[in-house]
């Protein structure tokens, strides 16, 4: 039995489709993670799940137990959004407990079940605080352990992390990947954030125009992206694409052709035009240009020191290509270097269908 799944599912306000007909099962104790960028339903199939949104077609289970058209209450679920939405007259107790005071708990109940989520949260010297003396990711704590007290089998979550700065949300994100190691409970995370997908989840769904373009764990989605949206979704910094004509002895790209020999699939000969991806991490520099099959001397056209590495910018037959060396490495602009590439970490699509060969 899943945790949640959701069958055939479309949703649409008047004439436009904003989901079409998606499938996914959820499994027991799953971190799912809902990726995309803004506009592609994720949060839509959130606020379905959730019972917030009157489904056009299909259906919701949860815990085996069909549950389209119950109340969100019912439906045993705990939800943290984007706003903290705290009640800012209470006290983070007060907050905490105002739920479960409303669905008539004894108070003995409620008091072990706030404990609970303060120890769990690390909130307990909060308890007497209002939020407005919080910061936000104390807040943000306090709206996920109101979610917590719930006690429930299912944990959804509406991108929580997004108020926060930078280093706030890397701390949050490592006290939630505890948190859901610690409960076990299923979890759904809905993000635009890719460093957070990657990080928090067993298995990634990545959105758009409202379909599920690949559903997997977070090392397949890297290393084998199913279409070009993905590859080009995926990684910091995003993937190096050129576009090329596939032939006998590779796939000629202006005036170099780049071997194929190593890509884990057999390349079909096509009229048409492929696009060929490769990561900036994953192109060869120095030491490492032993494993290259293909290498080619390049100018360096543009140097971003980012402390533990560097990003240079170059051009490859006509091509801006991004790549990684070693922050430690001197490399300034005008600098010629020998870049390799290696066909087994090249990455091959139809440039028509965008599908991956």
């Amino acid at each position: 039995m899943y945790s949640v799944s959701v069958k055939d599912l479309s949703l649409s306000f008047g004439s436009v489709d904003v989901l079409k007909g998606l499938n996914i099962d959820i499994g027991e104790g799953e971190f799912l993670v809902l990726l995309g960028s803004s506009g592609c339903g994720k949060s839509t199939l959130l606020n379905c799940i959730a019972g917030l949104l009157d489904i056009s077609d299909g259906q919701v289970f949860i815990k085996g137990k069909n549950v389209t058209w119950a109340e969100p209450s019912a439906r045993g679920i705990g939800m943290v959004f984007q706003s903290y939405a705290l009640y800012p007259q209470m006290s983070v107790e007060g907050n905490l407990s105002f739920g479960l005071k409303n669905a008539g708990l004894p108070r003995d109940e409620i008091n072990r079940r706030v404990s609970r989520a303060a120890e769990i949260l690390q909130i307990e010297p909060l308890l007497k605080r209002k939020p407005g003396a919080l910061s936000g990711g104390q807040r943000q704590r306090v709206a996920i352990g109101r979610a917590l007290v719930r006690d429930v089998d299912v944990f959804l979550f509406d991108e929580p992390l997004s108020n926060l700065d930078a280093k706030l949300r890397a701390d949050l994100r490592v006290e939630l990947k505890k948190l859901h190691r610690q409960l076990k409970n299923t979890m759904i995370y809905v993000t635009h954030d890719q460093i957070e997908a990657m990080t928090l989840a067993d298995r990634i769904a990545i959105m758009r125009d409202g379909t599920i373009q690949q559903l997997a764990d977070p090392d397949e989605i890297y290393n084998r992206p199913v279409n070009l949206y993905v590859a080009d979704f995926i990684g910091s910094p995003a993937m190096n694409f050129m576009t090329g004509i596939l032939g006998k002895k590779g796939v000629q790209v202006g005036d170099i052709t780049i071997p194929v020999k190593g890509y884990k699939n057999t390349l079909e000969m096509n009229d048409g035009e492929i696009v060929v991806g490769v990561r900036p991490e994953h192109i060869a520099t120095g030491k490492s240009l032993a494993d290259a099959v293909f290498r080619a001397e390049v100018e360096v056209d543009l140097v971003e020191p980012m402390g533990a590495d560097t990003l240079a910018w170059c051009k490859l037959a006509g091509f801006d290509m991004r790549f990684r060396v070693d922050g430690q490495m001197v490399l300034k602009e005008g600098d010629k270097i020998e870049i390799g590439l290696d066909p087994a970490r090249m990455h091959f699509f139809d440039a028509k269908t965008e599908e991956r060969l």
